[in-house]
């Protein structure tokens, strides 16, 4: 059941219905809709299934109380950018090693996440191959792919954002992931795109 968060308005009057507030009325209509997508992207960015309703909840308490200060201009992007930074600092919260685990923290040898300057080029010079390989599908190809992998876009909502039909999606989605694995595993690992 989709709760709605507590506004925090009273009844109107002894006996009567709590008044309805604008926030109210745009929750209900702009954002409860996207609750199918936003589960979804939850079920697709977070292992523990248990979690989701509680992360859906306080999405939704979030979305609703920032706009109690501002209503935002574009809901959906509003609900999905809340959802990925409440995942992030979930991630983050459960990665800080509590202080009172150990009181001198290098007996435990944990590794510095920080990478060492040749693993960040290497990585530079990967993210520069995939999007040089990216940059030689066919546009729609690239587009199907970056609203599916990057942006996490169900096969249905690519396809309405692309205008085309889901089968075309699939197909799409298939000859670039082909395209890309066949550009990456046939160039050698020094070609650079040019700035």
């Amino acid at each position: 059941m989709i709760e709605k968060p507590d506004s925090g308005l009273g009844t109107t009057g002894p006996g009567m219905a709590p008044a309805v507030s604008h926030v109210d009325v745009w929750f209900g209509r702009e954002i409860l809709p996207l609750e199918a997508a936003l589960m979804e992207f939850l079920q697709h960015n977070w292992r523990n299934r248990a979690d989701l309703t509680d992360f859906r909840q306080d999405v939704y308490v979030r979305v609703y109380q920032a706009a109690q200060k501002q209503i935002p201009d574009h809901p959906r992007q509003f609900l999905f950018t809340t959802a990925r930074n409440l995942l992030i600092d979930r991630v983050r919260h459960e990665q800080v090693i509590p202080i009172e685990a150990a009181a001198d923290l290098e007996a435990l040898e944990i590794a510095v996440d920080t990478p060492a300057p040749d693993r960040t080029l290497m990585a530079r010079d990967e993210l520069r191959r995939v999007q040089a390989a990216l940059d030689r599908l066919p546009a729609r190809e690239r587009e199907a792919i970056l609203l599916g992998r990057v942006e996490g876009l169900s096969r249905r909502e690519i396809a309405l954002r692309m205008g085309i039909a889901e089968s075309a999606v699939a197909q799409y989605l298939s000859r670039g992931i082909r395209g890309l694995v066949n550009t990456l595993c046939n160039e050698p690992p020094t070609v650079r795109r040019k700035p």
